[in-house]
Formats: structure tokens, sequence, C-alpha cells
């Protein structure tokens, strides 16, 4: 099961990196509040992709609370590229 937790939080992170892309191309058009939360987002994903790399080949048991910790990581970042484009939709209204 631990062998699995690198390929699972490998499999977040590259999408949390294709939903940043896709977020991106609107920004332009986003509101202060919405870029505030966009570059909070940016940085978090930028430090869980720092702590991932040392990681991704650790497979002991004590790494099984690290990977605990990158996946809520990336769930709460995820959640905020939500926001960030529900934002975003509400601005075109």
């Amino acid at each position: 099961m631990l062998k699995q937790q690198p390929h699972r939080v490998h499999e977040l992170i590259t999408s949390l990196k294709q939903q940043r892309d896709e977020l991106s191309v609107q920004m332009h058009l986003a509101g202060m509040e919405a870029r505030d939360e966009w570059d909070r987002l940016d940085q978090k994903l930028a430090e869980l992709c720092s702590r991932y790399e040392p990681l991704k080949d650790a497979v002991d048991e004590s790494a099984g609370d690290v990977w605990d910790s990158m996946k809520l990581m990336g769930t709460e970042i995820g959640d905020g590229f939500k926001r960030v484009a529900n934002a975003l939709c509400e601005s075109r209204k």
C-alpha cells in the first residue's frame, strides 16, 4: 500500500498542475481577490512539489504520515483552484 502512495501523490500533483495551467489562461480577467487566492495557491503548489520530489521514492512506513500530509495539502490546493474557477465564472456574469 505504501508503494502506491508516491504514485497517488504524483497523480494528484499532475492534476493540480493541469488545473493551474487551465486557470492561468483565465487569470487576466480575474478580480483582485481571485488573484490573491491564485498567488497563494500557486505558492502552495510549488511547496508541495518541492516536498514531493525528495520523497517520491521513499517507501518505508515512516513516510506514510508524510504522504497523508501531502495528499491533504494537495486537496486544499485543489479546493482553492475550484474557488478561483468559481470566482472567474462569477466575474463573467
